[in-house]
This record gives C-alpha cells, sequence and structure tokens, in this order.
C-alpha cells in the first residue's frame, strides 16, 4: 500500500521525500516498479483504455453509470463501482460545461422535399399541420436526445423518442407513438428541417404509409 501511495503521488512529491517519510527503501521501490501486473490490474487497464475512449467521444459527458452502460454495450461486463473507481483514480470526470449540440445534418444525398408549410404555422384543425424536430437536454448523466412531433393546431406534443444517442430510429419512434396517437387523414402536412433523418428513405416511407 505504501509503495502504491508513492506511485499514485509521486508526480507531486519528491519520491525519495515520500520513501523516508513512509520508511520505506528506494530498492523496494524499484523492485515493486519492476514487479509484473496481476491480471486484475491488467484488466484494469483494458477497461480504463475503454473508459478515457468514451469519455473523449462523449465530450466528457459520461457519468459513472452512463459510462457502465456504455462499456457493456461494448462487451465488457463491468460494474457501477469499478468504473467509479477506475475514474476517480484516473482524474476523468464529467464536463459540466453545457457545449452546443448539433443535432442537424444537412450534408446528406437524400431528396430534399418542398416547404409546403412557407412559414403558417396556423392550423385551423387538429392533424392538418404537423412539425417534427430533435433538440438535447443535459442531466446528470449527460445529454439525451430529444424528438418531438407537435400538432400546431393546439401546439401539443403527440409523439416524442428520447435516448442517449442520435440513432436513426429516433425521429422514426416519435412519429409513429403520434400516427398510432393521432390516426391523421391523408393530406396532413408535416414539416422538419432537411437534416437526415427526416429525409431518409425510411422516415419518407412512414410519411407515404400514412398519406403525408
Amino acid at each position: 500500500m505504501r509503495f502504491k501511495f508513492i506511485e499514485e503521488h509521486r508526480h507531486a512529491f519528491c519520491t525519495k521525500r515520500m520513501c523516508d517519510v513512509l520508511d520505506v527503501r528506494s530498492r523496494g521501490l524499484r523492485a515493486y516498479r519492476s514487479r509484473p501486473a496481476s491480471q486484475r490490474q491488467r484488466a484494469d487497464m483494458i477497461v480504463l483504455a475503454h473508459i478515457k475512449e468514451q469519455s473523449r467521444l462523449s465530450l466528457g459527458s459520461y457519468g459513472r453509470p452512463r459510462m457502465a452502460e456504455e462499456l457493456k454495450e461494448l462487451g465488457l461486463n463491468v460494474g457501477h463501482r469499478r468504473v467509479g473507481r477506475l475514474m476517480r483514480e484516473n482524474g476523468i470526470r464529467v464536463e459540466r460545461s453545457k457545449k452546443y449540440k448539433v443535432t442537424t445534418d444537412s450534408n446528406h444525398a437524400f431528396n430534399i422535399a418542398p416547404n409546403l408549410l412557407n412559414r403558417d404555422f396556423h392550423a385551423d384543425q387538429p392533424n392538418r399541420k404537423w412539425a417534427g424536430d430533435i433538440s438535447y437536454v443535459w442531466t446528470r448523466e449527460g445529454w439525451l436526445y430529444l424528438a418531438v412531433i407537435l400538432d400546431l393546431h393546439s401546439r401539443r406534443v403527440i409523439g416524442w423518442a428520447v435516448s442517449n444517442r442520435m440513432k436513426r430510429d429516433l425521429a422514426i419512434r416519435a412519429l409513429k407513438m403520434a400516427v398510432a396517437l393521432r390516426q391523421p387523414p391523408k393530406g396532413c402536412i408535416h414539416h422538419t428541417d432537411r437534416g437526415s433523418r427526416y429525409c431518409s428513405h425510411d422516415y419518407q416511407k412512414l410519411l407515404r404509409q400514412h398519406g403525408f
């Protein structure tokens, strides 16, 4: 434990001074450093490498539970406590700054539909004009992406879906909920931005099936 303490704090304090204070010999410290890592330590090194990569990809937004969930999706069966310990020991923390998140990807090869709504957001009856969008919400465990469908007559949310990733089916799940709830008549205008998730073949196919 004393050798481990010296190793963990070698960047903050003089190694020789710590050896004197903790009453250990520098020769013993060298032997400790040359000792091969245990199986547990090697496993921790592998888990830590994945933790660092996921922290980088998430812009530092993953806390302990979310990180454990992501690692399990990668096939690493690790618990929250172990993940928390490795993050704590290696100074991996959640970045609380609310960075701007891009939710619209207009750089795609899908067809672009004409703007039928043309900024006329008034609807005199329900199920005549729907609008859809994807936003994001900051939580204690990082970003959550939220897809919603609004009926412009009442401005009420009639379909929604949430995910911790910008998955391809996020917008589709929100639309399916709205269709199941309202059963809109043919000819209802469905207005969104020109992002790839709304212009995708699967989303457009669903719109055609229901007569939008």
